[in-house]
Parts: C-alpha cells; structure tokens; sequence
C-alpha cells in the first residue's frame, strides 16, 4: 500500500478507519507499516439525523494528525472542486460499522 500512496503526498486524502471514522486531510507522509499523517484534518461525523459534522461545524478538527497503518481500511484521494460543491449540512447517512474481525 504505501507506493500507491506516493504520487497522494500534499494531496487531499480521505481515510477510513477500521473503527468507521472518516477523516479528510493533507496527506504529509506515510512510512514502510502505512502509518499516515494528515496535515489541516478534520473528522466527518454522520448522522442520519443532522447531516454531517465536520470542522467548521462543531468540535472535530484535528490538525496534525497520525493514524496508524493498522488501523487504515481505505485511502483515497479527494477531488476537491466536487467536494466544495456538497453540501454536507444536507447529506444524511448512517455513521460506517467499525470492522469486525
């Protein structure tokens, strides 16, 4: 996994965690076990109720951020113009299962 995540450095990445967190970065680096860390991240919290939480919203930024390879289930890469034109307030949907092992 970590070559792959080479050419996503001071990029804009999403990473799903093992426990179904969801958190949106700037990729600064990574090492050889995937452990990643996020630059200006923030947590997006969803709810089935009130849309999504996230920094500007509530209590869920996080700044400098580490996250463990062995807690990583996914990255991606975020296409920010798309993303600048959600509406998060407005998205509902049910918060991700953590990985059941």
């Amino acid at each position: 996994m970590s070559a792959m995540l080479e050419p996503l450095v001071d990029k804009v990445v999403q990473v799903i965690t093992n426990d179904g967190r969801n958190i949106v970065g700037l990729l600064k680096g990574f090492d050889q076990t995937t452990n990643v860390i996020l630059d200006e991240c923030h947590e997006r919290v969803f709810s089935t109720t009130a849309g999504v939480e996230q920094a500007a919203a509530g209590p869920v930024m996080l700044g400098l951020y580490i996250v463990r390879g062995d807690n990583i289930a996914l990255v991606g890469e975020v296409d920010e113009e798309i993303d600048a034109e959600i509406d998060l307030a407005m998205l509902k949907a049910e918060p991700l299962k953590a990985v059941v092992h």
